[in-house]
């Protein structure tokens, strides 16, 4: 196709910049050199969005949305490997590829969409780092909003020191959020065997709360929005082809595939099992309390601080370790932001601009609708929060924009030859956009009603 020929490569910096070992060598040395865009991938799926929506989750509904975070954790790992293929077999990412089949009116459109979700993935990292500063050092939430839009000059940084250090740090943090948690939740005690049936589906998720409140749909759907993010369907795509493999073979192009597909599951595993802790450490700490005093941030930090709830004389520790956490993941996902709003504006539009300049625009953007809600509501932290779930249902609106295209195009032989989808896989990914549309259209339906009410 004569586009691809003009077209510039994703990512230019890194693309085609990171060395594997030869063909003879062993299986878990190639592991090891595809690891990493998988864990650049994962930090997206544990940002601040997936903490507030899985410990409210578990807090309103106990152990009942675990099967959602199951689902979501599945259709994540289906569309990342997509995404993988997509790159590696067209040398494109998602945004180059789908201008290529829309045209340029049609992928203008499909770029706004796409830079307000980035921005609604902003919102979670700018509430959480704003949290997480108002716990550590009692800084004062409007403080810690602006602070935020200083993260470029960390950017910068990070960036400075290359894309295999990136990764090395990116996977170090996810470990270290995992044994966090999982000590954590070893102490709240939970209940086993209704953690086991949380993983069955229950029509419960689908009626009115059992607490009174909003349905539990709403929860579910901004689970769903803040597990599969539809950033990371665009930088996946192009963080693959950062690898040296062999582009001119199929044997070169499958051992490529089959590695990177093996990282992110890998790593999104990790993710899984991180946002189930969340949701049980919520379930098992404030299910059945007051609804008005359920699930927040700062409700779980003081709760970890407390001996009588977690047992331990390192309660202290354990709540300072919580919020340290919730900062260092709020500031990592701001580097995978960074790299999708350059991917989806030289994609889309072909429009480049220095990566500090429109991070910082992409941030004061994001930042504009809290800082409005603590200018009229004050350090509510139940306002900014309720702002970050509904963030979250966004996210998940906006997913099917990114996932049909997708899905067509790895879906057709014309664009990945013998890498196309097999039956099955096309099967799934329709199966799992209709489910998410067909959500998301009883969500208005039930939001139009209780406002008509």
């Amino acid at each position: 196709m004569r586009m691809r020929e003009k077209m510039a490569k994703s990512l230019q910096e890194v693309n085609n910049t990171v060395p594997i070992p030869s063909s003879n060598a062993s299986f878990f040395r190639k592991l090891f050199a595809f690891s990493g865009p998988g864990a650049l991938v994962a930090v997206g799926y544990m940002d601040p969005g997936n903490w507030i929506t899985s410990i409210q989750g578990g807090a309103l509904y106990g152990y009942l949305l675990l099967s959602v975070i199951l689902l979501s954790s599945l259709i994540a790992m289906l569309l990342q490997a997509m995404c993988s293929k997509l790159g590696i077999v067209t040398g494109m990412d998602l945004a180059q590829a789908t201008r290529t089949l829309t045209g340029k009116k049609g992928s203008f459109i499909l770029w706004v969409i796409a830079e307000l979700a980035i921005m609604a993935t902003d919102v979670a990292e700018v509430i959480g780092t704003a949290i997480a500063l108002n716990l550590l050092f009692g800084m004062p939430l409007m403080l810690g909003v602006l602070i935020t839009l200083l993260d470029v000059f960390l950017l910068l940084l990070c960036m400075s020191f290359g894309l295999r250090k990136i990764e090395a740090f990116v996977f170090t943090l996810i470990l270290t959020i995992f044994l966090i948690f999982a000590y954590e939740v070893m102490l709240a005690s939970p209940q086993m065997g209704d953690i086991v049936r949380g993983f069955i589906p229950q029509k419960e998720i689908f009626t009115a709360s059992l607490s009174g409140q909003d349905s539990a749909l709403l929860i579910a759907l901004g689970i769903v929005g803040a597990t599969v993010m539809p950033h990371n369907l665009y930088l996946h795509s192009s963080l693959v082809q950062s690898r040296q493999y062999d582009r001119k073979t199929k044997e070169g192009i499958k051992d490529a595939i089959r590695f990177s597909i093996f990282d992110s599951n890998l790593q999104l595993t990790f993710s899984f099992v991180i946002n189930c802790l969340l949701l049980i450490l919520g379930a098992s700490l404030f299910f059945g309390h007051d609804p008005e005093q359920l699930g927040r941030f700062s409700q779980l930090y003081h709760a970890l601080e407390n001996p009588a709830i977690v047992g331990s004389i390192a309660s202290g520790l354990l709540a300072t370790l919580f919020a340290v956490a919730l900062l260092a993941s709020g500031q990592n996902s701001t580097i995978t932001g960074t790299l999708t709003g350059q991917i989806v504006m030289e994609g889309f539009i072909h429009l480049k601009v220095p990566a500090w300049l429109r991070r910082f625009i992409t941030r004061a953007l994001a930042t504009l609708p809290i800082i409005l809600a603590i200018y009229f509501w004050g350090d509510r932290e139940d306002v900014i929060e309720g702002l970050l779930i509904y963030s979250q249902v966004f996210l998940s609106i906006a997913l099917p924009v990114s996932m049909i295209p997708l899905i067509w195009i790895t879906s057709n032989k014309k664009w990945m030859g013998e890498f196309v989808n097999s039956k099955l896989t096309i099967a799934l990914g329709v199966l799992s956009t209709t489910l998410l549309i067909g959500l998301n259209i009883q969500l208005i339906i039930e939001t139009a009603k209780k406002l008509l009410s």
